[in-house]
C-alpha cells in the first residue's frame, strides 16, 4: 500500500532525501540492450541535463546522483523559498511551465483590479510551494524524459515504474551513508572499476569539475558539513574493499577519512553493505526513527536504523 507524500516528506524534520526512479519497460533506460543491438547511452546525458536544469530553477539541490542502466538514484536537500516575492515565483515558474493569463499580464505590468490581484497571488503561492516540493522537482524530471524517450521509441504509455521512492535521511550520518551508497552504484553493480570509470555519478563530476552544480562541501551555512576531500578518499578507499569477493576491512586511510566525517569506523561497512534504497521510508537511529513517526503521522515507519554514532 503507497503512503502519501505527506506522510514521509517532513522538511521540519529533514531536509535530505534519497530518491529512487526506476523504469518500467524491459528495454533500458540507459546502457546497450544486449537482445537488440540498440544503445541507450544518450539518454543519461538527458537526464542529467534535466536534473541540472531544474535543480537550478527549483529551491532544491542535488547533493549526488548516479544514473544507471534502468533507474536513477539521487540524494536531495530541500530549501527555503520563503521570502520570494510573487513576482520571482512566478517568473521562476514560467522557466519550465506556462502562466495562466491574468500571471502574464501581472508581469507585463498591466493594470488589474483587486480581484484579479488576489487571483495572481494565490497563484503565485502555490507555484512558490512547488517549487520546494520533491513531488514536483520528480515529475518535472520524469515526465520530460519520459517524453523525449516515447518520442524516440516510436511509442505510448508509461515509461516510469509507479511513482518514485524516497527515503528521509534522519542525520548527518545517514546522509554520508546514503550518498556513499549512491556514488558507489556503479562499483557495486561492476559497471567500473574505480571512481575514475563511473561515469555518470556526482562524484566522478566532483572529481573531474572545477566548478560544479552541486551542492558543495564546506562550511558554508549551506553547505554539506565536511570537507571534499575527505569524503572522497572515504567513498574512495570504501570502494576498493567492499566488493562481495573480498573480506572488508578498514586501512588506516580509510579509517582517517571516516574519522574526519565523523563516522564509525567500526560499523561503517556493515551500515554501507547494509543500506537498502527499497523498502525504506527512512534511515537513522531507533530515536530519531520514532519521532519521524511522530511528526508524519504515522504509527510505524518502517526504517533502518543505524548503531550509535562514534563518540
Amino acid at each position: 500500500m503507497t503512503v502519501a507524500r505527506s506522510q514521509q516528506i517532513c522538511v521540519s524534520d529533514t531536509p535530505y532525501y534519497h530518491i529512487v526512479s526506476r523504469c518500467v519497460r524491459r528495454a533500458f533506460l540507459c546502457g546497450e540492450d544486449t537482445l537488440t543491438g540498440r544503445s541507450f547511452e544518450h539518454r543519461r546525458q538527458w537526464l542529467i541535463d534535466r536534473i541540472k536544469k531544474v535543480a537550478s530553477i527549483f529551491a532544491i539541490d542535488v547533493c549526488s546522483y548516479a544514473i544507471m542502466s534502468n533507474h536513477f538514484h539521487l540524494v536531495l536537500k530541500i530549501g527555503a523559498n520563503d521570502n520570494w516575492t510573487d513576482k520571482q515565483a512566478l517568473i521562476t515558474w514560467q522557466s519550465l511551465y506556462s502562466l495562466p493569463v491574468m500571471c502574464q499580464r501581472y508581469l507585463q505590468g498591466d493594470e488589474l483590479d483587486d480581484s484579479s490581484v488576489r487571483l495572481v497571488q494565490k497563484y503565485a503561492s502555490e507555484y512558490r510551494s512547488r517549487l520546494c516540493s520533491i513531488s514536483w522537482f520528480m515529475k518535472s524530471i520524469n515526465e520530460y524524459v519520459a517524453k523525449m524517450a516515447n518520442e524516440e521509441d516510436r511509442c505510448t504509455g508509461h515509461f516510469w515504474e509507479s511513482r518514485f521512492k524516497s527515503q528521509a535521511l534522519l542525520d548527518e550520518r545517514a546522509l554520508l551513508t546514503c550518498m556513499a551508497y549512491v556514488d558507489l552504484n556503479p562499483i557495486r553493480a561492476c559497471m567500473a572499476k574505480s571512481l575514475a570509470d563511473s561515469e555518470y555519478t556526482s562524484i566522478k563530476e566532483r572529481i573531474d569539475a572545477n566548478k560544479t552544480d552541486l551542492l558543495p562541501f564546506g562550511k558554508g551555512v549551506n553547505d554539506l558539513p565536511y570537507y571534499l576531500s575527505s569524503y572522497i578518499d572515504m567513498v574512495d578507499e570504501t570502494g576498493r574493499v567492499i566488493r562481495d569477493d573480498k573480506a572488508g576491512y578498514i586501512s588506516q586511510k580509510l579509517g582517517s577519512a571516516l574519522t574526519e566525517l565523523e563516522l564509525n569506523p567500526d560499523t561503517w561497512l556493515d551500515e554501507l553493505k547494509g543500506f537498502k534504497s527499497i523498502g525504506y521510508s527512512a534511515v537513522g537511529t531507533v530515536n530519531q526513527l520514532k519521532e519521524y513517526s511522530q511528526k508524519t503521522q504515522r504509527k510505524w515507519t518502517l526504517g533502518l536504523c543505524l548503531k550509535p554514532a562514534l563518540e
